[in-house]
């Protein structure tokens, strides 16, 4: 009778009923902590409007040779402008070194689309935006920008010629999806 009392010993190795509910209720709290910890870690990725904003693509069909549109990009104004000849070649045959921030154009433009400039329209002094991109706005002296908040000009390379903007207008990422198209960001 007294060997019915004492517990019962499992031989080395073998699992018994106890290791098998161990291990199922780690399971199921590793299981628990991944459910609860999901839509926590989930709610941090960016909403759908928010990714959507990311990128923008624009048609170029209906732009004007001569005039430009702004459309915005994370929350930004972007400048896409359709140059003429003429303001090509002039952006083309300035000396770099009568620029506040030597670029070449073709630096400033993608290959084979020199007729399209894309720039952020954020002035580099003071974060103004710059006009020239209606046909009724000022535009300078170099026909491209004018902040009107402090005098900065911009030719139509969007390079700074004349004020206190320390830097020519940025470009965002951008790319043709065709001749009629593009996709910034």
């Amino acid at each position: 009778m007294a060997e019915a009392l004492s517990t019962s010993t499992v031989p080395h190795g073998e699992t018994t009923k106890r290791d098998f509910l161990a291990l199922v209720t780690g399971a199921s709290a590793l299981v628990g902590l991944g459910a609860i910890a999901w839509p926590l870690i989930d709610s941090m990725n960016p909403s759908k409007d928010v990714l959507a904003l990311g990128s923008v693509e624009v048609n170029l069909a209906p732009i004007p040779e001569g005039q430009g549109i702004t459309v915005m990009w994370r929350g930004k104004p972007v400048f896409v402008r359709h140059r003429t000849a003429k303001e090509i070649k002039e952006a083309e045959d300035v000396q770099l070194n009568q620029l506040i921030d030597p670029q070449p154009d073709s630096d400033r433009v993608k290959p084979g689309h020199a007729q399209w400039i894309v720039l952020i329209g954020i002035c580099t002094h003071l974060g103004c935006v710059p006009l020239g991109n209606k046909p009724t706005d000022p535009r300078g002296n170099w026909g491209g920008w004018f902040c009107p908040c402090h005098g900065s000009q911009y030719d139509t390379s969007g390079r700074v010629r004349h004020g206190p903007a320390p830097a020519n207008l940025a470009i965002p990422p951008y790319t043709f999806l065709d001749n009629t198209k593009i996709k910034i960001g």
